[in-house]
Parts: C-alpha cells; structure tokens; sequence
C-alpha cells in the first residue's frame, strides 16, 4: 500500500459556476478542495449558463497545486442534473470529480458510473449523504462504485429529513453512521461546514468535534474559515513522527504486524498513517 492515491481533505469551499472569475481566487483560498457549484447555491433562472461556464473551466490543463477540484451537479432525479450529467459526458475535458447531492441508492452512482466509463472518462464522485433513504444505504452507497473518493455529510438537509435541530447532539446518530460507511469502504469522509461565519470558536470546537468522530476534513462557507480547519486537520508534529515510524516499519517487515515502542500495531491502520503523511507533505508544499 501507498500513499499514491491518498491525499489530504482537510478543507473545501464553493465557488460559484456562475462566477467563472471567482475560480482563481477559490483556489488559492488554501482549501484542499475547490468545488464548482451547479446546484444549490445556483438559482433555476442561471443554471444553464452556469453550466455553459462551468464545463469551460476544465478545457484548460489545471495547475498541479495540490487543489482538488471538484464539480457539483444537480440531483439526478431533476432535469438540470441530467442535464449537467450530458454536458459532462459531451465534453472531452471532463471535470476531475463530480459531487453528486440528494443520492438516494446506490443504483444512481452505478448509473454514473456506468455512463462515465462507456464515455472513457476518468472522474472521480464525491457523495454526499443528506437523505434519509441514503443514510440507509450509507454501507452500500460507500461500497457500489470503485471511483467513489469520499463521502460528505449534508448536514442541512439532513436534519430537515429528519425533522430534527441542526446541532450536533441532534445529528450524532446520523454523522456516525456516514463516518462508519465510508471507513468501511476505505473512503474519506467530510463534515458539513459551520455556517455562522461570526462565531470562529464555535466553528473550532466543531471541526475538533468531527475530528474526534472520525472525519477527515470540514467544509466552509467562507475563505476565512479555512485557516483554522486546517490547522485542526493538520497532524501534530508527534503524529506524523508515529506515521513515519509505522509506515517505515511495515514496509520493512512486510507483515500483518509490527511492534512500536513495546506496542503492537496492525496492518489496518497503514491508510490512516499515509494519509498523515499525505498531509504533511501537502503542508511542506
């Protein structure tokens, strides 16, 4: 096992697809993840245009920065997100991931799947969990496609799906089951951003909240956010020391187990420690 296709998922902001000039300023906010958006932060009346716009942002080559860049369509149970889907399918430089909103089966993301791969694209599908039939089928949602990054938790609208406050004692059930899905598929998973922008330590507390739960990575809805969740996000000093350490000795040893310090560690937690080290090299850079 590498580190190769592991990368660091500490942050991601929204960039308008209406606002192809706000691209640049997006991706160099410090986000890991910059995210076109199509759906909701997109009114009916532009959704065409923004798509026109969008889809134009990827015929250039794109910078080897680090950035993820992610495209955000609209619900494939709506006519703009098919056609969104068409536009992605039509153009030869195809965006490098999608993030599909209000799945509700596995059978939809097999579908794009499908279609993505009779076109010879290559993108990647970020999932967000925020209906009650995904949280379901979080296991099986996590598992149905091997181009599935990550999983991310819509908070929002999962707490009105389950008719429940948006706070994170209300929530618990539902993050733990969508941390649990993608840990069981070996896929990233990413919390919902915290949208008072004016309160930063309450914003604070609930990243390192989610990073206890077991999240890689929060969202934001402003750039002045990012800085703090990547500092929470960020391993210690002393934890990217212990990843060196164990990724070094299991690939040495080439066995199931090793023993640390007088501890014995298993082979399982190799991901968790090249994922460190992914985001101590992303900071390096």
């Amino acid at each position: 096992m590498t580190n190769s296709k592991i990368r660091p998922r500490r942050s991601f902001i929204f960039t308008p697809g209406l606002r192809p000039d706000m691209f640049p300023k997006a991706l160099a906010s410090g986000a890991d993840i910059v995210c076109v958006e199509l759906e909701d932060g997109v009114a009916p009346k532009d959704k065409n245009v923004a798509r026109g716009h969008a889809i134009s942002l990827f015929e250039a080559p794109q910078a080897s920065d680090g950035v993820e860049r992610i495209l955000r369509i609209n619900c494939l149970r709506e006519a703009f997100g098919i056609a969104d889907l068409q536009a992605v399918l039509a153009t030869d430089s195809p965006p490098p991931a999608l993030m599909l909103p209000k799945v509700k089966s596995p059978e939809e993301i097999i579908m794009i799947d499908d279609l993505l791969t009779e076109r010879g694209h290559n993108t990647r599908l970020h999932i967000i969990i925020e209906t009650n039939a995904a949280l379901e089928k979080a296991f099986e949602i996590a598992r149905c496609s091997s181009r599935i990054d990550a999983l991310f938790f819509g908070g929002v609208d999962m707490a009105a799906e389950l008719r429940c406050e948006s706070t994170w004692e209300s929530l618990l059930y539902a993050r733990s089951r969508v941390v649990h899905a993608a840990a069981s598929a070996g896929l990233d998973v990413i919390d919902v951003p915290y949208l008072d922008l004016e309160d930063e330590a309450g914003m604070l507390i609930a990243a390192r909240q989610a990073k206890e739960l077991g999240f890689c990575g929060k969202g934001s809805v402003h750039p002045k956010q990012i800085k703090g969740l990547n500092e929470v996000f960020t391993p210690t000093s002393e934890e990217i020391t212990r990843a060196q350490q164990i990724t070094e000795a299991f690939e040495k040893a080439d066995t199931a187990l090793v023993v640390i310090n007088g501890k014995l560690i298993e082979k399982p937690v190799l991901r968790e420690m090249y994922r460190i080290l992914a985001i101590a090299e992303r900071v390096k850079g």
